[in-house]
């Protein structure tokens, strides 16, 4: 359950009254009210106070990302980037950090074809062993040295709790990948990190599960997350993974936090990238991350599925034209 409470009153009592329930409970500052979330329902929900603004019981197991309270949808900011508004913002770059000049010349590429924030990987989490782990420290300095001198914010994905200092250091928006998404304590390290999260979906989550995760990252008085749809593992076979197009519609109808799109993972193939991401424009979208590299044959993973510069630029031009028909901007 959800108390809205007013600005600059004392909230003392109330904290005797949530003390007494024998409930859970939490005070926040999210969005820019003061709110206390608590649990069970049963518990607190006959409490009433003076420093009470509203009380919200939220249908949905997800309190705090329901739109059941919060009307209006969330504006993410990522160093001046505003994801959740009317453009759709499109991050981009390589699946792995491999040098600078490779790093630089993606940059560079996708910021003249109209990207906003500059993707790429340092920690890689790989289904071997002995597949490439990415550079580690190297390159996330490298990531902060390209994105300060082309202009772009960085996201990249965090693997582990002990990682969050040196992600502070060098990054504006950091990613949970699929394989961390119920990760709960990377989840509440996050939160606590004050930075921007693009959260992904689980390749096995419900999209109920999904919006869940999120609440670990809200409940630390973080609201700057953006949900992210990479696709769900299914029984078919000609896609990697199968993006869940119609979830992603059911978490936005839900949540009034921002949705994103990943079209590269479960395509799996770069001919399918372009048609994947403009399909999750089309529907509602608000944000696409897509993997580029200069010589994606030659890239140290996942070459089949990252786009080269030149194809970008060409489903960027689509991007724009289909986000005009749909009255937004890109």
């Amino acid at each position: 359950m959800l108390f809205i409470l007013k600005q600059g009153v004392d909230y003392s009592t109330l904290n005797e009254k949530l003390k007494e329930s024998s409930a859970s409970y939490k005070f926040l500052d999210l969005y820019g009210k003061k709110i206390v979330i608590a649990w069970p329902d049963a518990y607190v929900e006959n409490i009433k106070d003076p420093s009470i603004e509203v009380s919200v019981k939220p249908k949905r197991p997800f309190q705090l990302a329901s739109n059941e309270w919060k009307k209006e949808p969330t504006e993410v900011d990522v160093n001046g980037v505003k994801i959740g508004g009317n453009k759709v913002v499109v991050a981009a770059g390589p699946c792995a950090v491999e040098d600078e000049e490779q790093v630089l010349t993606v940059a560079k590429a996708v910021k003249r074809a109209g990207a906003s924030i500059l993707r790429g990987g340092a920690f890689k989490p790989r289904t071997s062993p002995y597949s490439f782990q990415g550079l580690g420290e190297k390159g996330l300095q490298i990531l902060r040295k390209v994105g300060d001198e082309v202009g772009l914010p960085i996201v990249s994905e965090i693997m582990d709790t002990r990682q969050i200092d040196m992600f502070k250091k060098y990054v504006d928006m950091l990613q949970i990948g699929a394989r961390n998404a119920q990760n709960f304590d990377l989840l509440k390290v996050a939160g606590q990190s004050g930075l921007p999260v693009l959260l992904k979906r689980g390749m096995g989550n419900t999209v109920e599960e999904w919006i869940l995760t999120s609440e670990y990252i809200l409940s630390e008085g973080n609201g700057n997350v953006v949900l992210c749809e990479r696709g769900i593992r299914t029984f078919e076979k000609a896609t990697r993974f199968t993006m869940d197009i119609g979830g992603m519609v059911a978490a936005k109808l839900q949540t009034h936090l921002p949705i994103c799109a990943d079209p590269s993972h479960p395509a799996g193939k770069r001919e399918l990238v372009h048609s994947l991401a403009l399909a999750a424009v089309a529907a509602g979208a608000d944000m696409l991350l897509i993997e580029v590299h200069p010589h994606p044959e030659k890239a140290f993973s996942d070459s089949e599925q990252q786009l080269t510069p030149e194809s970008f630029e060409v489903l960027m031009n689509r991007i724009k034209a289909l986000s005009n028909a749909l009255g937004r901007t890109a």
